[in-house]
C-alpha cells in the first residue's frame, strides 16, 4: 500500500473522481496520475514488519496495471522494528536497507524492480550492487529479499561477484552462480560492527563482530 501526502492525495483522489466519471466507450489510450517531487512510503502487504520510504522526482500511477514508475529516485530506504540488545522490540523503527536507483517501478504485489540498483544492508556494512536488463530486472520481492543477474558486493574485508544472484535483507545468499567469484582480504584493517565500520583492532576490543557466509 502506497500513502503519500495530503496534497499529494488530494491529486489522487482528484484524478480518480475523473477517471470514474469517464464513459466506458472513451478511449483509454493514456491512464494514470503524475505527480511531481514525491515523498512516498510504502507498506508491503506482505511484509507488515517492514515499510519503505522513498523521495523521486516525479511519480507515475497507472490504475489499469496497478503499477507506480518512480523516476529519478532520490532516496530510499527500508525500515524495521528495531531490537534491544536481548531481541526485544523498542517501538521505535530503524533503518534497515537503502536503495539507490535511478528509476522503480512498482507493482500491485508490491514488488520492485529496476535495471539497476545498489542496495546498502545498513547492519553487514555491504553494499551490493545489481545489474540487469529488461528482460531480466533486478527484483526486490517483499519479504524475500532481492535478486538480479549479476551482483557485486562489497563488504569490509570481503569482495564478491555473484551472476544470478538472489539474497535475503539479512544477508543470506540464497542462490547464485556456480561461476561466482569471491575473496575474503585476510590483511582486511576494518571489520563491521553493529552497522559500523571501524578498525578491526577496535572491534577485537567491543567483541562484537558480523561474519558474512
Amino acid at each position: 500500500m502506497l500513502k503519500v501526502g495530503s496534497y499529494v492525495l488530494g491529486a489522487l483522489l482528484l484524478f480518480a473522481l475523473v477517471f470514474a466519471l469517464m464513459p466506458a466507450s472513451s478511449p483509454r489510450t493514456a491512464t494514470g496520475a503524475t505527480l511531481n517531487d514525491v515523498s512516498l512510503t510504502l507498506y508491503p502487504a506482505n511484509d507488515p514488519e517492514a515499510h519503505w520510504t522513498f523521495q523521486a522526482d516525479q511519480v507515475v500511477n497507472d490504475p489499469l496495471s496497478g503499477e507506480t514508475h518512480l523516476s529519478t529516485l532520490k532516496e530510499g530506504g527500508r525500515w524495521v522494528n528495531g531490537l534491544d540488545a536481548s531481541g526485544l522490540p523498542t517501538g521505535e523503527k530503524v533503518l534497515d536497507a537503502r536503495l539507490a536507483a535511478d528509476d522503480l517501478t512498482i507493482d500491485s504485489q508490491d514488488n520492485m524492480t529496476t535495471r539497476e540498483a545498489t542496495i546498502t544492508l545498513i547492519e553487514q556494512c555491504a553494499d551490493i550492487h545489481l545489474s540487469g536488463n529488461d528482460a531480466q530486472p533486478v527484483v526486490v520481492q517483499q519479504n524475500v529479499g532481492f535478486s538480479a543477474p549479476l551482483a557485486e558486493v562489497d563488504a569490509p574485508g570481503f569482495k564478491s561477484e555473484i551472476p544470478d544472484l538472489a539474497m535475503t535483507f539479512d544477508f543470506t545468499i540464497t542462490g547464485g552462480s556456480a561461476d561466482s567469484q569471491t575473496g575474503w582480504d585476510m590483511n582486511a584493517t576494518e571489520q563491521c560492527v553493529d552497522g559500523q565500520i571501524v578498525p578491526i583492532s577496535s572491534a577485537q576490543n567491543l567483541g562484537a563482530t558480523h561474519h558474512f557466509s
